[in-house]
């Protein structure tokens, strides 16, 4: 792996916010729902959906920090960089539901730069 040391630890930390925030989905998901500042539902049905949905979100988040933890440690340097990037995008996206449906969108792309940066610093 062409990846410094320093550049690996950084990379696994960034890996383990989307992780973190994969979790918070699964066990508190009105709190994960707060992040892109929806209301959370109060009848039985929309909550049981929602509640269904949040553990795809949080299955989605674990997957990216764990896909890109085990690029960190066992892919090349483009790899990783190339995961970054894809993280990125997918945290600019949910900036963009964030925008279209509600507020919120700043608390998703103050992140996405940071990943796409590091992740276009990589590859080249």
């Amino acid at each position: 792996m062409s990846l410094s040391p320093s550049l690996r630890l950084l990379t696994y930390f960034l890996a383990m916010m989307p992780i973190g925030f994969g979790i918070n989905a699964f066990v508190r998901p009105d709190h994960a729902l707060s992040f892109f500042e929806f209301d959370y539902p109060t009848t039985a049905p929309e909550k049981q959906l929602l509640d269904a949905m949040m553990m795809v979100y949080g299955a989605r988040d674990v997957f990216m920090g764990l896909v890109l933890a085990a690029s960190a440690q066992f892919g090349t340097r483009k790899s990783t960089g190339w995961t970054l990037i894809f993280t990125g995008a997918v945290a600019g996206v949910d900036g963009l539901v964030c925008r279209f449906y509600s507020t919120g969108e700043w608390t998703h792309w103050g992140y996405a730069p940071v990943l796409a940066v590091l992740g276009g610093f990589l590859v080249v």
